[in-house]
């Protein structure tokens, strides 16, 4: 995420921030020069973080976002109202098809009955029988047989005529029904053509935000850059001041004895409480003294000089991309001091001393009464810390935050006996890191680094090799290494189709496919933690499917339940990351 570039820092900024490493007395504790102030910006995307230019431009990107789903839902409420009216017409419609129907049945009775009577001459009444009978009991029978006739002809006509007065009245309310759905159509078809204008007016706001947000992200991440430039420069030119007074560190075993048992030469440092440290020592000369750390503490920390820029990702150790605690680990462990890999046994076995005697190369334990430990770093000086910082994506030189300071420890003075570290309480989150943790189920706003879903600068996010794709740095360290393991077993890369998903994106999906589409800002897209593959892996039962679900767990990626077969919506191309 930043790269390890050597860049002179502007003002402030190109202060040093080895404060620790300032000329002290024996009887004064340990403390930074009046000019050594850190820089106003340390921790990359942290200092982006803390700016409050930049708090209020994505305060306003939130309620963009949030005005947009609002807009998106009464789209969304429209549509189905329109829909409502069309059935509502279609219904209307076959019920006066039907009604007109039942009508001409009953006007084919009626012609054929008139038919008939044209057929025998014309209308039958009782002069015509008279005139054209034989005798009398003819004429009766005649006469008996016309009333039948008569009668039958107006059973006939009476159902007819009720039946076209129904057709007429269903005729009048389907004709009423479909007015009225013609209205409300049109009512949300002008509805639905303002919400997009809004929703398009709002989209071209948002990009504006999003485009100042990232122009200052980018700006902050070089200053980022030249502070831990800065930094590496400024804790070499330490190392080299004890080259040239002729210092050889002496190991940690021979500074953690009495102030009488320090090598020859090198008196104590004076500690807060006016005794002296353990594990530190000091040149005297003039004018000033000269800070001697152990060789173990040097050597660690000028490793993780080294590690200067590489991302951030939960789980992993290098040497690409590391945690806060593989990285204390790793550092020290080359150094020949065994530590543990997590924040939590960092804290559990490492030798404490007082907070206002805190010396480069001790680790810092940050975090909360409430959220319990959440973050381990190796101070620099009382003000400044290094550290794979979740919140920066990227290991950075970093402010120390004097109020979330739980603990400070000595790794050069050994360990002690192991004691828990402060957990969660209330119900917290977990905090990792510096960053909180949230359990899979977890449904609220999952925001990572201050930034809403699909609304995260592009600066914010690190590439995964194919061109155009990115995701959240610690996935994206995970998704390469992923890609690198299936290519050793198949000869290419992963294909990919879809990563990271911007929230003006998710909306248009959301249209075309509302089925499948999630409700934009929900979906894993937008916090770049979900991709889409392809190359074989789009197809259940393939051998690079089946690699995918044996192997892509121990990179900390995994095919959600509800895209698996037979669970209705199945999407053997989707991957989501899950840290490891």
């Amino acid at each position: 995420m930043f790269p390890r570039s050597r860049q002179r820092v502007p003002g402030t900024a190109a202060r040093a921030v080895l404060a620790a490493l300032a000329v002290v007395t024996v009887s004064v504790p340990l403390a930074g020069s009046a000019d050594a102030a850190p820089s106003p910006q340390p921790g990359g995307t942290s200092g982006v973080l803390d700016s409050r230019a930049l708090d209020r431009l994505q305060e306003r990107a939130a309620e963009v976002q949030a005005g947009l789903q609002a807009q998106q839902a009464e789209i969304a409420a429209a549509r189905d109202a329109m829909a409502e009216a069309e059935a509502a017409v279609q219904a209307a419609e076959a019920a006066l098809a039907g009604a007109e129907g039942e009508l001409a049945v009953h006007q084919q009775a009626v012609a054929g009955y008139a038919a008939a009577v044209y057929r025998d001459g014309g209308a039958v009444t009782p002069l015509t029988l008279l005139l054209s009978g034989g005798d009398p009991g003819e004429v009766l029978a005649a006469m008996g047989f016309l009333d039948v006739v008569d009668a039958h002809a107006a059973e006939v006509i009476g159902v007819a005529e009720a039946q076209r007065q129904a057709a007429l009245a269903e005729r009048g309310r389907a004709e009423a029904a479909l007015a009225e759905a013609r209205s409300r159509a049109d009512e949300v078809a002008a509805r639905m053509a303002e919400l997009e204008a809004a929703a398009s007016a709002v989209t071209d706001e948002l990009d504006a935000v999003l485009s100042e947000v990232d122009r200052q992200l980018a700006l902050l991440q070089q200053e980022q850059v030249d502070v831990n430039t800065q930094t590496a420069a400024n804790w070499q030119a330490y190392l080299d001041g004890l080259t040239a007074a002729g210092v050889v560190a002496p190991p940690a075993a021979a500074l953690r004895s009495s102030p009488s048992g320090l090598p020859e030469g090198l008196a104590p440092v004076a500690a807060s409480d006016g005794s002296a440290q353990r594990g530190a020592a000091q040149l005297p000369r003039q004018p000033t003294s000269l800070l001697v750390l152990p060789a173990e503490t040097l050597a660690a920390v000028t490793a993780a000089m080294g590690e200067l820029g590489l991302p951030y990702a939960p789980g992993t150790a290098g040497p690409e991309s590391w945690a806060c605690g593989s990285l204390v680990q790793s550092v020290y462990g080359s150094a020949g001091i065994a530590l543990p890999a997590d924040q939590a046994g960092l804290f559990a076995v490492t030798t404490p001393v007082a907070p206002p005697d805190v010396l480069p190369g001790d680790l810092v334990f940050l975090g909360s009464g409430e959220s319990g430990l959440g973050h381990v770093g190796i101070a620099l000086d009382p003000r400044t810390m290094l550290a794979a910082d979740a919140r920066a994506g990227a290991v950075v030189v970093r402010t120390l935050p004097a109020d979330q300071v739980l603990g400070v420890g000595r790794p050069s003075l050994g360990e002690r006996p192991p004691v828990a570290a402060p957990e969660p309480g209330g119900g917290a989150l977990r905090v990792e890191c510096g960053n909180t943790v949230y359990p899979p189920t977890f449904d609220g706003a999952r925001s990572w680094g201050g930034y809403p879903n699909g609304l995260i600068p592009p600066s914010a996010m690190c590439p995964l090799g194919p061109a155009g794709h990115s995701m959240r740095c610690d996935a994206a360290a995970a998704y390469r290494a992923m890609s690198a393991a299936f290519e050793a077993a198949f000869g290419v890369p992963i294909c990919i189709t879809d990563s990271y998903r911007a929230y003006a994106s998710q909306v248009r999906l959301y249209g075309q496919k509302p089925a499948l589409a999630a409700v934009p800002g929900t979906s894993n897209h937008g916090w770049g933690l979900a991709v889409d593959l392809c190359g074989g892996i789009e197809s259940f039962g393939t051998s690079p499917y089946s690699w995918m679900t044996a192997n892509a767990g121990r990179f900390g990626f995994l095919h959600p339940t509800w895209a698996d077969p037979g669970r209705g919506r199945e999407e053997p191309w989707h991957w989501e990351y899950a840290g490891t």
